[in-house]
């Protein structure tokens, strides 16, 4: 019997790319089994609710949960279900690998970082938050804890002790932010005496994003607070062709939730033109993380080379094929 998990489609774009990432994980041969459940719009559609209790209950009974991009309404409500989620099952560890395809539209070769992002706390806890009737102040308060901080940065830098990685760098802005951010770093410096085998530096949030564009490759794993790790992230992205490459992990104690971090593109939504690339390598990250790791590189050696021959790619990668043929072509290399 293979490993058990939940498939959220999504919205949008959601569906078209998650059945390629089925019939590509399929492929695999590992006797996986689904537990389809709803998410976003659609829930909302069928279901009158954005989260229903079905979809929650069967991401903490499964394995792990693989998720296509949800649209959250404006209106009421809470901000977002991606945000709603990871507090719901305190997924505190968020990790965005950006990494070079050769092929796709870059400014840079042999690109490798990893993000690790705060999940959980920071100014995306939003606690406190409040607007005067006339709408001229608007509050919100900013909440970095010790122990949200600690479990972080060991997260991190587990992470690149598992992944053969050299150096971790904190990102921060303790320069002004003298006490929430100022606190991050003073933990993460802390931590890092713990793990001597690895190399440890900081930096400010203003002068990281300028030092990834201009030399990217002096970083190796990033760990950073919930708002500067969602800005941080997409930059990456950006170094490596854009979201249609970045695929995205949610970690808790208990729960792992991989997705693809870019939004629903209601636009090309039913085209079949889609790039499944960023859920293609959150199913790989996946795989990893149940121990799959043979499966998971087949994957992103299947990806690579189908980028590199220019075979059946989607529009955004360069090509003229749509989904299902660009599927085509990477299930005939693993």
């Amino acid at each position: 019997m293979g490993h058990k998990l939940t498939i959220v489609p999504g919205d949008g774009i959601g569906p078209e790319i998650m059945q390629a990432t089925v019939r590509m994980l399929d492929a695999l041969g590992l006797g996986l089994d689904y537990d389809y459940q709803k998410a976003g719009l659609v829930a909302l559609e069928d279901e009158g609710e954005l989260l229903p209790a079905d979809t929650l209950a069967s991401i903490e009974r499964t394995e792990a949960t693989l998720k296509g991009p949800l649209t959250t309404p404006i209106g009421g409500g809470f901000s977002s279900i991606n945000v709603e989620l990871r507090r719901h099952f305190d997924l505190y560890g968020n990790l965005r690998p950006a990494v070079s395809f050769p092929g796709t539209a870059s400014r840079y070769s042999n690109i490798d970082i990893i993000t690790v992002r705060e999940n959980t706390e920071g100014a995306y806890l939003a606690a406190g938050q409040t607007i005067d009737k006339e709408k001229t102040i608007a509050e919100s308060k900013m909440v970095i804890t010790r122990a949200g901080s600690e479990r972080i940065a060991r997260f991190a830098f587990d992470v690149a002790r598992r992944e053969g990685r050299k150096k971790v760098t904190a990102v921060h802005k303790a320069n002004i932010l003298k006490t929430t951010s100022g606190l991050f770093l003073d933990v993460t410096r802390e931590v890092a005496q713990d793990y001597p085998d690895i190399e440890f530096n900081d930096l400010i949030v203003d002068n990281t994003c300028m030092q990834l564009v201009m030399n990217p490759h002096q970083f190796d794993v990033i760990v950073t607070t919930n708002l500067f790790g969602d800005i941080l992230s997409d930059l990456c992205a950006g170094l490596v062709g854009g979201l249609g490459m970045a695929p995205g992990a949610n970690i808790g104690t208990e729960t792992a939730i991989f997705e693809a971090v870019h939004g629903s593109a209601p636009d090309i939504a039913g085209k079949n033109i889609a790039n499944p690339c960023a859920l293609m390598l959150a199913a790989a990250m996946m795989l990893s993380h149940l121990g799959q790791e043979d499966a998971a590189r087949r994957v992103r050696d299947a990806i690579r080379q189908t980028i590199s021959a220019h075979d059946r790619l989607t529009p955004d990668l360069g090509g003229q094929s749509g989904t299902d043929a660009f599927t085509d072509s990477l299930i005939s290399r693993l």
